[in-house]
């Protein structure tokens, strides 16, 4: 392993470890693992407690994502950086899933991976927000959406003939992300899943 690969594998766990959908509802005096599904991602925080700190956490995982797929790719070329990319890209979306700060808890990884990708695979990952943002606009499910969007990265990646190793990492995240949006499929088939502009719970109130 070289040292660039080494670096971004360690820079990456640390950069999708930060937990902004904690911090975030924490500054609002809400524990995020405590309230809505329990999922420090944007749509729980969204859901909780409002567009503004939802888009800001959304914004905030994404560019973990792009942060750590993209120095390997500034730092060595789009050519021989893009391995050191891709993994550091990984290592960002276990870091975001099993986070060292919050006792190894964390979110889905979607937007993690979603700015990775941005950086690493762009044309492939602006179809995957297409169909993204097309699945919701016809379903309302926010988990849906994203799990659709995670298979047709990997169709992109095969049909537009990217290199062996981008087709398997992006098979191996698309799997990752439907494993942990088990409870979202459960729900889904039982018909109890939650829709974008469903009324949100209500968030408990600051300590004095």
């Amino acid at each position: 392993m070289s040292s660039v690969t080494l670096i971004a594998v360690v820079a990456g766990y640390f950069l999708g470890a930060l937990p902004f959908g904690y911090l975030v509802a924490k500054a609002k005096g809400v524990d995020i693992f405590s309230v809505g599904s329990r999922n420090p991602g944007a749509t729980n925080v969204r859901r909780v407690l409002g567009h503004g700190p939802g888009n800001l956490v959304l914004f905030l995982d994404a560019a973990k994502g792009a942060a750590a797929a993209g120095w390997p790719l500034w730092f060595s070329g789009a050519v021989a950086g893009e391995s050191a990319a891709i993994t550091g890209l990984v290592a960002a979306i276990v870091g975001h899933s099993f986070s060292c700060f919050t006792g190894f808890r964390g979110g889905k990884s979607v937007a993690t991976a979603a700015g990775g990708f941005a950086v690493v695979f762009p044309l492939g990952a602006a179809i995957a927000l297409g169909v993204f943002g097309l699945t919701l606009a016809v379903s309302r499910y926010v988990s849906l959406s994203s799990m659709l969007a995670a298979v047709t990265l990997v169709i992109s990646a095969v049909a537009m003939a990217r290199s062996l190793v981008v087709v398997i990492v992006t098979a191996a995240i698309a799997s990752f992300v439907i494993l942990r949006h088990r409870a979202n499929i459960s729900r889904l088939v039982a018909g109890t899943e939650s829709k974008v502009g469903s009324k949100p719970p209500a968030a408990p109130s600051s300590p004095a």
